[in-house]
């Protein structure tokens, strides 16, 4: 119960992190990116930048590591914890529902450290009509606490470690994930790409998005144990 209840936290941080498929394209062409003084805008499609060149392989561009970051229209700030922020997202109001329903919201806010791949809305429209409601009914909840928590995993992990991982494991890069199952890590282009047990492929379409008690990067797909 109590590394479920971990992973919600993970979980919840991720989708305050975030509003990964749909992010905050104000002012900005879908894709495109604006970075000010402390805040940077990310578009909706726009995909995490991997410089290989002079950085060297696997460095995250620096415009994503801003420590706000504008995800569905609302700043994420470092200060906060993975719920207070997710709950401003207004790309990922389905995934504070599903953290609600599943009773992880108190232990998203906890100390932490969490790393979560936190799915927008766009993501949760992609399961097969039906499953979202199915999911968020009280009978399902246990069914619903083990997809959330195949979302999180232990300890806060960088764009850049994750690059870092993948560079030194190759085709066997994994993160073990609170739910106990893993996601198997790889580079599509400047991409990261997250494939789950049945073989489901996510992209992270934002990552970095710093938490008081974790990381969200977000992700195009919900992923699923």
């Amino acid at each position: 119960m109590r590394k479920l209840n971990y992973f919600a936290a993970a979980l919840l941080a991720s989708t305050a992190i975030v509003g990964a498929a749909s992010a905050d394209s104000k002012n900005l062409p879908a894709g495109g990116m604006m970075q000010n003084d402390s805040k940077v805008s990310i578009g909706a499609s726009s995909a995490m930048d991997v410089n290989a060149g002079t950085k060297g392989a696997g460095s995250v561009d620096m415009a994503l590591q801003s420590d706000t970051k504008i995800v569905g229209g609302a700043e994420m700030f470092s200060n906060k914890n993975i719920i207070e922020n997710a709950v401003n997202s207004k790309d990922h109001t389905t995934l504070v529902a599903a953290v609600k329903a599943a009773g992880l919201v108190e232990t998203l806010e906890g100390p932490g450290p969490f790393t979560v791949f936190a799915p927008t809305n766009a993501a949760f429209d992609k399961l097969p009509e039906g499953t979202v409601d199915t999911l968020l009914k009280p009978e399902n909840k246990d069914q619903l606490s083990k997809v959330l928590t195949y979302h999180v995993v232990a300890g806060k992990h960088s764009g850049a470690d994750l690059m870092a991982l993948i560079a030194k494991d190759g085709a066997d890069a994994k993160l073990t994930t609170v739910e106990g199952e893993d996601l198997s890590l790889a580079v599509s282009g400047k991409a990261i790409v997250v494939t789950d047990a049945k073989g489901g492929m996510s992209h992270v379409t934002v990552a970095d998005v710093n938490q008081s008690n974790g990381v969200i990067h977000v992700v195009d797909a919900v992923l699923l144990p």
